[in-house]
């Protein structure tokens, strides 16, 4: 079956695409996506001794791979471009419930299939492998929900985010987010503090969306945008040399401050320089945009993004354990055959996640039976209580990485798909 087969053709593409689209966004979108799978597969290390899956990272090896976390922790960009393209679509006074049910059915259709696939081959791996591998592959399954959850979080806070109207308002917006994570880490460096507080630090994830709506009403300009990047770079390095946080953007275990989960102020920093010099660049994306090839693969990848985000971490994981069974595990980058089994491994995890994209994505553009045309006609109780079902669904999805597939997150996880079958049931069916 030929390429035109399966997508349409560039021409029809570009013939079918809006004038006025932003096409910057688009292009930023794919590529912080990309930029994550390409650096979970460059940086993923396993091993198996003794009957124990052993998973981990790089980033505990070397300093230098830690900094290349600065490169490859491109989360922030999606946030960006994601309230950048869904803030135009927010009319003040509509129904908020409506709103935000529209997004997650596009999002989470495809997570239910994902969590189908996960629940039946975590049933038959249960009595096949030994308790300590079984229990990693479980904690992984789900690891990559946590965007999902904070993602639908931003999305629910996109009608106050609406009313940054002008530069000094955004400004201020922004630096007070800024304060408040200075301060919860502040506390949690100096006290010996509930390390639940640390979470209050989620409001890093609003940051990039201040910046998306900023970006599309034109409140920063480019070269002021660069200024900013510059300087919160400048302060970035200090928070590193000089302070507490450690070089490394993805949590890892010798981490005493972890800078992911929670977030912390080095990240917010690291969000506000992306989102700068993505605002900076945006013209010069989009000039480069409007060739019809780049354009063509930017909206087929955007057309599968989550399938190509969820999907890429299982088949990564099975490369892995193919390897690991068969005796030649990526895990010492001072081990002679490390390059080769790299190299190898990156095509391996290429083509497999290229061809789940290929067959997966449909599940992610067809209308899911029981799922997709919830609508809730207008702002009242009934619009504020579904979106505050889909918050706690939410807010589920992303307490769920904490365990995965097991233990605390199998209530998580049941606690997700409850609160998502209870919105739909409220919303109500679209009128034909």
């Amino acid at each position: 079956m030929s390429v035109t087969a399966l997508f349409p053709r560039p021409a029809e593409v570009e013939s079918g695409t809006p004038p006025d689209r932003d096409r910057a966004i688009d292009v930023i979108r794919l590529a912080a996506l990309i930029g994550v799978v390409a650096g979970h597969t460059v940086m993923a290390t396993s091993t198996l001794r003794d009957e124990v899956f052993i998973w981990d990272n790089l980033l505990t090896t070397a300093p230098v791979f830690q900094a290349l976390t600065w490169v490859f922790q491109v989360m922030p960009l999606f946030f960006f471009a994601g309230v950048a393209a869904s803030v135009r679509s927010w009319t003040p006074g509509a129904s908020w419930g409506d709103w935000l049910m529209r997004r997650c059915t596009r999002l989470y259709r495809p997570v239910f299939a994902y969590l189908a696939f996960w629940a039946v081959t975590l049933v038959a791996l249960r009595p096949l492998l030994p308790v300590h591998v079984y229990e990693p592959i479980a904690g992984i399954s789900v690891q990559l929900l946590w965007f999902l959850g904070a993602y639908v979080l931003v999305l629910a806070a996109v009608p106050v985010l609406d009313r940054i109207t002008t530069p000094i308002r955004f400004a201020v917006w922004v630096a007070a987010a800024y304060a408040v994570v200075a301060v919860v880490d502040a506390v949690r460096i100096t006290t010996d503090v509930w390390p639940g507080v640390g979470y209050l630090n989620l409001i890093v994830w609003l940051i990039p969306g201040m910046f998306g709506v900023a970006y599309r009403r034109g409140l920063l300009s480019a070269r002021h945008a660069l200024v900013v990047a510059a300087a919160t770079f400048a302060v970035d390095l200090a928070l590193v040399v000089l302070g507490p946080y450690e070089l490394s953007l993805v949590g890892i275990e010798t981490q005493h401050l972890k800078n992911m989960f929670p977030p912390s102020l080095l990240l917010a920093g690291h969000a506000i320089m992306l989102c700068a010099f993505a605002i900076a660049a945006a013209p010069a994306i989009s000039r480069w945009a409007h060739r019809q090839r780049v354009w063509w693969l930017t909206m087929i990848g955007n057309s599968g993004a989550m399938t190509l985000y969820l999907w890429h971490m299982p088949l990564l994981l099975a490369v892995h354990l193919v390897f690991d069974h068969l005796g030649h595990p990526r895990f010492d980058p001072a081990a002679p055959d490390f390059v080769v089994l790299s190299v190898l491994q990156l095509l391996v995890v290429t083509v497999t996640v290229a061809v789940a994209f290929v067959v997966l994505r449909p599940l992610e553009n067809r209308p899911l039976p029981l799922w997709d045309g919830g609508h809730v006609a207008g702002p009242g109780t009934r619009s504020a209580v579904v979106g505050t079902l889909l918050c706690v669904a939410g807010a589920a999805t992303l307490a769920s990485v904490g365990w995965g597939l097991k233990d605390h997150g199998l209530y998580c996880v049941a606690v997700m798909l409850a609160a998502l079958a209870a919105a739909r049931a409220l919303a109500g069916d679209r009128p034909s």
